[in-house]
């Protein structure tokens, strides 16, 4: 008999082997969904990244339609930047609004300790089924380097620290509240999305990272007691091994031309479950048989041994195609059962 999706998950970011290779996403782009499940016309609905998008009978009804192994609550602090609105809603921020001490009364974060704010996570999570139930949020030094602006933010690393603790620490005090809250909640997994590099380079040292970053991480894995799979994209391997010692289970989406999955293999299959990559342009303007090449190739070099979950190698953007997206859960399907024989 089979695992359930749960078991499945669990057992991946243990880094042991299930009887299939997990499929997993960390987002699912509103209207991409609409299109997949018949749901009406997509619309340019200026995605909003730090609210849940779908209820769980929707999420339900996606992993289902997909195969998947995984559903998703999404609940991350207020970010004070600009908003762009991309093609079919997809967000991109702009401008911090916060560019010194004299605008930090307006980082108002809702109240942690509010009984209201988790309501929709404890409804949500009560209905998860046999599905792995993820609460996705960020850690914090993502919205404050978003809501400072990259020039405000680098120029304060050197002439400012002090400015940048002040914010990190509203954002890391607050996730840790809700990180507390949440993994008594009955919740699977726990997934923080702070991106902190470039496909080249990282966004800041490692200097910087041991220093201003890393403590805070610290601080917050006492709070978490769930698998802890954190996000960021590009090159993020000069932070890798101080990510791994907080404590964390998996790395996602481990983004394709920014790192290596199959060297990621080789070098860090014994502490770290890897998450991705299935290229996002491939999934957007690819065909369904290359897309299958892909799964196919990355389940026979990366599964072995388990400790793999595919993902997309972000999240499913509204620009995927739809028969790319069901192309990549056919795979999955298909190359995934262990022992691994493509």
């Amino acid at each position: 008999m089979g695992m359930t999706s749960r078991e499945r998950v669990l057992t991946a970011l243990a880094r042991k082997q299930p009887d299939r290779v997990p499929y997993c996403e960390l987002g699912i782009d509103r209207a991409l969904a609409q299109r997949l499940m018949g749901w009406g016309a997509p619309s340019d609905q200026a995605a909003n990244l730090e609210k849940n998008a779908y209820t769980v009978e929707e999420a339900k009804a996606l992993a289902t339609s997909l195969h998947l192994d995984n559903i998703s609550f999404v609940l991350r602090a207020p970010v004070y930047a600009e908003r762009h609105s991309g093609k079919d809603g997809r967000l991109f921020y702009g401008e911090g609004q916060i560019k010194s001490e004299a605008d930090l009364h307006r980082l108002e974060l809702p109240d942690p300790h509010d009984d209201a704010m988790y309501a929709e996570a404890e409804a949500f999570v009560k209905q998860k089924g046999e599905y792995a139930c993820w609460f996705v949020t960020r850690m914090g030094i993502f919205p404050t380097m978003l809501s400072l602006g990259t020039e405000t933010f680098c120029m304060a690393l050197y002439d400012n620290l002090p400015f940048i603790e002040t914010m990190l620490d509203r954002y890391c005090r607050w996730t840790e509240v809700v990180a507390e809250r949440v993994c008594q909640m009955g919740f699977d997994v726990f997934a923080s999305t702070d991106d902190m590099a470039f496909n080249t380079a990282t966004f800041f040292s490692p200097k910087v990272f041991h220093d201003l970053v890393l403590p805070r991480y610290q601080r917050l894995a006492k709070k978490v007691t769930l698998p802890w799979v954190i996000h960021t994209d590009g090159n993020i391997l000069p932070f890798l091994d101080d990510l791994i010692s907080v404590g964390i289970a998996g790395l996602h989406p481990i983004e394709k031309g920014a790192m290596d999955i199959r060297h990621m293999k080789r070098t860090y299959a014994d502490r770290l479950c890897l998450l991705g990559n299935v290229d996002l342009n491939l999934l957007g303007m690819g065909t369904p048989d290359a897309v299958d090449r892909e799964v196919r190739d990355l389940v026979r070099d990366v599964g072995p041994g388990g400790g793999y979950i595919v993902t997309s190698g972000n999240s499913l953007a509204a620009y995927c195609l739809p028969d790319n997206v069901r192309a990549l859960s056919k795979a999955v399907q298909r190359y995934g059962q262990y022992p691994i024989r493509v």
